[in-house]
């Protein structure tokens, strides 16, 4: 059986296909055949905005079987976290996955649109396991921010790498290992 894994892009002119392309081939030489890894492009990637990027996840949602995994890098994973908790699946998740997401709200970055609170981990899927990513090295995003989603988020498990920067270096060997570890697959 095959498990689904959809992966949510960063915002910023051609991130899809200068920058995060190199992290989805890592993801699927990582994990090999046994998952499909899907990568839509999002709308207005130069100008992300949260509700349009939330609608299109909503969409992409829609589309997978149950028991996918969701993975987001950077502006990508604060729209998982802002859609899933906003509404939940529809479907039950296998795992979500937040790859140096940007945090939004005390201690964060400041936005008219979205402030994430201490309660953001009640707010996502009770049984959908989270796991957080970002590395040491990140000029974009602050690697505080990675401490900000483990506290709103305290059942997630943080791994904060070492070395790596931003775009984890185009290696998303850990993610993947773990992954393969919620399914069974080590």
């Amino acid at each position: 059986m095959t498990t689904q894994v959809l992966f949510i892009q960063g915002g910023g002119a051609g991130t899809y296909d200068d920058w995060d392309s190199k992290l989805v081939d890592s993801l699927k030489r990582e994990l090999g055949p046994d998952y499909e890894v899907r990568y839509p492009r999002m709308p207005d990637e130069g100008d992300p905005g949260f509700d349009r990027w939330v609608t299109a996840l909503e969409e992409e949602l829609g589309k997978l079987d149950d028991g996918a995994v969701l993975v987001g890098h950077s502006f990508g994973g604060t729209v998982i976290a802002l859609g899933l908790s906003r509404e939940p699946p529809v479907r039950p998740l296998a795992g979500v996955f937040l790859i140096a997401p940007p945090f939004f709200g005390e201690g964060g970055w400041a936005s008219e649109e979205v402030a994430f609170g201490a309660d953001l981990g009640a707010k996502l899927p009770s049984a959908t396991p989270v796991r957080l990513y970002q590395g040491d090295q990140d000029a974009d995003v602050p690697p505080e921010h990675l401490d900000l989603y483990a506290k709103a988020i305290p059942q997630a498990v943080a791994r904060k790498l070492a070395g790596r920067d931003h775009q984890l270096n185009d290696d998303l060997s850990e993610a993947a290992a773990d992954i393969r570890a919620l399914a069974g697959r080590v």
